[in-house]
Protein backbone atom coordinates (compact mmCIF):
# COMPACT_ATOMS: atom_id res chain seq x y z
CA UNK A 1 0.00 0.00 0.00
CA UNK A 2 2.99 2.40 1.03
CA UNK A 3 4.37 2.13 -2.31
CA UNK A 4 0.94 3.71 -4.20
CA UNK A 5 1.02 6.54 -1.74
CA UNK A 6 1.63 10.47 -3.76
CA UNK A 7 2.14 13.32 -2.32
CA UNK A 8 0.63 16.43 -4.11
CA UNK A 9 1.73 19.64 -2.84
CA UNK A 10 0.91 23.08 -4.01
CA UNK A 11 2.79 22.82 -7.10
CA UNK A 12 4.85 20.46 -8.85
CA UNK A 13 4.73 16.74 -9.40
CA UNK A 14 3.41 14.29 -7.04
CA UNK A 15 6.14 13.11 -4.63
CA UNK A 16 6.70 9.46 -3.72
CA UNK A 17 8.40 9.55 -0.28
CA UNK A 18 6.42 11.66 1.79
CA UNK A 19 8.28 13.49 5.18
CA UNK A 20 6.47 10.96 7.26
CA UNK A 21 3.56 8.38 7.60
CA UNK A 22 1.38 8.43 10.16
CA UNK A 23 -0.88 4.98 10.90
CA UNK A 24 -2.56 3.25 13.56
CA UNK A 25 -1.10 0.71 15.67
CA UNK A 26 -2.11 -2.27 13.12
CA UNK A 27 0.28 -0.79 11.18
CA UNK A 28 3.37 -0.90 13.64
CA UNK A 29 5.23 -4.69 12.64
CA UNK A 30 9.00 -4.11 11.91
CA UNK A 31 8.17 -4.74 8.56
CA UNK A 32 6.21 -1.42 8.04
CA UNK A 33 8.62 -0.28 9.75
CA UNK A 34 11.92 -1.20 8.17
CA UNK A 35 10.49 -0.33 5.16
CA UNK A 36 9.78 3.60 6.03
CA UNK A 37 13.36 3.61 6.98
CA UNK A 38 14.72 2.03 4.22
CA UNK A 39 12.42 5.05 2.24
CA UNK A 40 14.21 7.37 4.79
CA UNK A 41 10.33 8.38 5.64
CA UNK A 42 8.92 9.30 9.49
CA UNK A 43 7.74 6.26 10.84
CA UNK A 44 4.47 8.07 13.22
CA UNK A 45 2.94 4.67 14.37
CA UNK A 46 2.43 3.90 18.04
CA UNK A 47 4.01 0.85 19.31
CA UNK A 48 1.95 -1.91 20.72
CA UNK A 49 1.88 -2.75 23.95
CA UNK A 50 2.82 -6.96 23.81
CA UNK A 51 5.46 -5.64 21.46
CA UNK A 52 6.75 -2.80 23.79
CA UNK A 53 6.70 -5.57 26.80
CA UNK A 54 8.59 -8.38 24.59
CA UNK A 55 11.03 -5.53 23.39
CA UNK A 56 11.83 -4.79 27.31
CA UNK A 57 11.90 -8.77 27.91
CA UNK A 58 14.81 -9.23 25.83
CA UNK A 59 16.71 -6.34 27.35
CA UNK A 60 19.55 -4.53 25.51
CA UNK A 61 19.07 -7.53 22.59
CA UNK A 62 15.50 -6.05 22.16
CA UNK A 63 16.72 -2.74 20.64
CA UNK A 64 15.79 0.62 20.81
CA UNK A 65 12.75 2.47 21.52
CA UNK A 66 10.96 3.43 18.51
CA UNK A 67 11.05 7.63 18.10
CA UNK A 68 7.01 8.31 18.04
CA UNK A 69 5.92 12.20 17.28
CA UNK A 70 2.66 12.60 19.00
CA UNK A 71 2.37 16.16 17.42
CA UNK A 72 2.32 14.25 14.16
CA UNK A 73 0.05 11.94 15.34
CA UNK A 74 -2.84 14.41 16.43
CA UNK A 75 -3.28 15.68 12.89
CA UNK A 76 -4.00 11.69 11.81
CA UNK A 77 -6.43 11.93 14.09
CA UNK A 78 -7.80 15.34 12.45
CA UNK A 79 -7.62 13.42 9.33
CA UNK A 80 -9.73 10.30 10.50
CA UNK A 81 -12.28 12.29 11.51
CA UNK A 82 -12.70 14.03 9.12
CA UNK A 83 -12.94 11.26 6.52
CA UNK A 84 -15.64 9.85 9.03
CA UNK A 85 -17.91 13.02 8.75
CA UNK A 86 -17.74 12.36 4.82
CA UNK A 87 -18.66 8.75 5.11
CA UNK A 88 -21.55 10.16 7.24
CA UNK A 89 -23.64 10.74 3.76
CA UNK A 90 -24.41 6.78 2.48
CA UNK A 91 -23.04 7.44 -0.75
CA UNK A 92 -19.84 7.87 -0.34
CA UNK A 93 -19.48 5.33 2.19
CA UNK A 94 -20.79 2.95 -0.20
CA UNK A 95 -19.50 3.95 -3.74
CA UNK A 96 -23.24 4.22 -5.28
CA UNK A 97 -21.57 6.37 -7.85
CA UNK A 98 -20.26 4.12 -10.46
CA UNK A 99 -17.95 6.55 -11.86
CA UNK A 100 -14.95 8.36 -10.58
CA UNK A 101 -16.29 11.72 -11.42
CA UNK A 102 -19.60 11.54 -10.40
CA UNK A 103 -17.83 10.07 -6.49
CA UNK A 104 -15.38 12.99 -6.87
CA UNK A 105 -18.50 15.43 -7.31
CA UNK A 106 -20.14 13.85 -4.33
CA UNK A 107 -16.86 14.24 -2.74
CA UNK A 108 -16.61 17.86 -3.23
CA UNK A 109 -20.44 18.68 -2.30
CA UNK A 110 -20.17 16.85 1.04
CA UNK A 111 -16.51 18.33 1.45
CA UNK A 112 -18.44 21.80 0.87
CA UNK A 113 -21.34 21.01 3.35
CA UNK A 114 -18.98 20.37 6.67
CA UNK A 115 -17.02 23.23 5.76
CA UNK A 116 -20.23 25.52 5.45
CA UNK A 117 -21.45 23.93 8.48
CA UNK A 118 -17.76 25.21 10.58
CA UNK A 119 -18.52 28.50 9.85
CA UNK A 120 -21.70 28.49 11.24
CA UNK A 121 -21.80 30.26 14.91
CA UNK A 122 -22.12 27.58 17.54
CA UNK A 123 -25.22 27.94 19.68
Amino acid sequence: MLEKVRVRGPVGRPATRPQAAAADKAYSSKANRAYLRKRRIKGVIPVKADQAANRKKKGSLGGREYAFDSELYKDRNTVERCINKLKSWRGIATRYDKTPESYSAGLHLRGSLIWLRSLRPAT
